[in-house]
């Protein structure tokens, strides 16, 4: 409990840190229509040690090779059956940067779509990259880093993190650019990251007292449209100016993270509750298992048999009933919750029930 104590204290400095201090406008918007987009494409990964996909399983895979080699003058007979074990199929994607242009190199990751046991040592064949519209944008080939290793032997295997992932640094290059217009006329248009009105009001005032009251106006919770320059270079000066101010961000809304797969729970300074009492007790379930032996009788021609017995317990543990008072700081909020003696894994549920009881002042969002 002390190592959760301190966990959560430490997330509560931080979070108090984070919100005492002004950021950057760059890092609470975008400029609308300066985004990345996203790349895809299938290939083929050869000159691994054996591990490779089974192609009697994984047809795809040598109608990919044929199909290769048919484009490089190899005509295979008709009927010829490839068993193939060093060549997997694979799914190649990239994200392709606003402004990119060809020549630029991208990093691009490497998944295994068939039953490849590993990617180590693997090299990509030249893949196109599509964009959404079906047009290819780069084009990736290089030699794969996989992080992580597994060794195999007498029927024993071990596996250190994924094998059948990999990553090529510059690994693709940009074949075709994607044109961005850098606002709409005489104006620009700043995207919040996150919608809300404190903010997107205060934005406008940090502008307008910088450079001249008028220049900014907010649209909405996320939106504020700038009066910006036509010439491209004055453009790209009055943007950079614009995205260096600094802007006291609004109070973040309440908010709780549960990840119900790994029990860890995370919450920021607004979070509050009210006046509860919380009984939380552990169930225990054990069954075990004991073999009982029947004999026949005497000169009966009966067999013996051996039946397995189960036995079942069910153990309650007592859960002590605590009252959790209304608290106004995350750090009240904590000692509150360890007060209570639950796990991280419990609490999970005992802030599910303290949310549907009314007594936690935050929204729940389950990953």
């Amino acid at each position: 409990m002390n190592i959760l104590r301190n966990i959560f204290l430490a997330l509560s400095l931080a979070c108090s840190t984070v919100a005492a201090q002004a950021e950057r406008i760059k890092d609470m918007a975008s400029i609308q229509g300066v985004r990345s987009n996203q790349l895809i494409g299938y290939g083929l990964v050869v000159g691994l040690d054996g591990s490779g996909d089974q192609t009697t399983q994984t047809p795809f895979t040598v109608q990919s090779i044929v199909s290769m080699l048919g484009q490089l003058g190899v005509n295979l007979p008709p009927g010829t059956n490839l068993q193939l074990k060093n060549v997997a199929a694979v799914t190649v994607t990239a994200s392709l940067p606003p402004f990119a242009k060809p020549g630029q190199t991208l990093d691009v990751t490497v998944s295994s779509i068939g039953n490849a046991k590993s990617l180590r040592g693997g090299m990509l064949l030249m893949t196109p990259l599509k964009g959404a519209d079906g047009q290819v944008y780069a084009m990736a080939q290089g030699s794969l880093l996989v992080g992580g290793v597994g060794a195999t032997a007498a029927g024993s295997s071990v596996q250190v993190n994924h094998l059948s992932v990999g990553r090529i640094a510059s690994g693709a290059t940009v074949e075709r650019a994607v044109e961005m217009a850098l606002g709409q006329g005489n104006f620009i248009s700043l995207e919040l990251n996150s919608a809300d009105f404190t903010t997107a009001s205060r934005i406008v005032q940090a502008i307008n007292r910088s450079l001249g009251e008028g220049v900014a106006n907010a649209v909405d919770g996320r939106v504020v449209k700038v009066s910006a320059p036509t010439d491209i270079n004055q453009r790209v000066a009055f943007l950079s100016r614009v995205e260096n101010i600094s802007v006291n961000p609004g109070e973040s809304s309440a908010k709780v993270i549960l990840n119900a797969r790994t029990g860890s729970v995370v919450m920021n300074r607004a979070v509050t509750v009210e006046t509860c009492a919380i009984a939380h007790g552990n169930l225990i379930v054990t069954i075990s298992s004991e073999p009982k032996v029947s004999q026949p009788e005497p000169l009966s021609q009966g067999k013996t048999v051996v039946a397995q017995q189960a036995q079942i317990e069910v153990k309650a543990e007592k859960g002590l009933l605590t009252s959790v008072p209304t608290s106004t700081s995350l750090n009240d909020v904590i000692k509150a919750l360890n007060a209570i003696g639950a796990t991280p894994q419990d609490l999970l549920t005992i802030l599910q029930a303290m949310k549907s009881a009314g007594a936690l002042r935050a929204d729940l969002e389950i990953i």
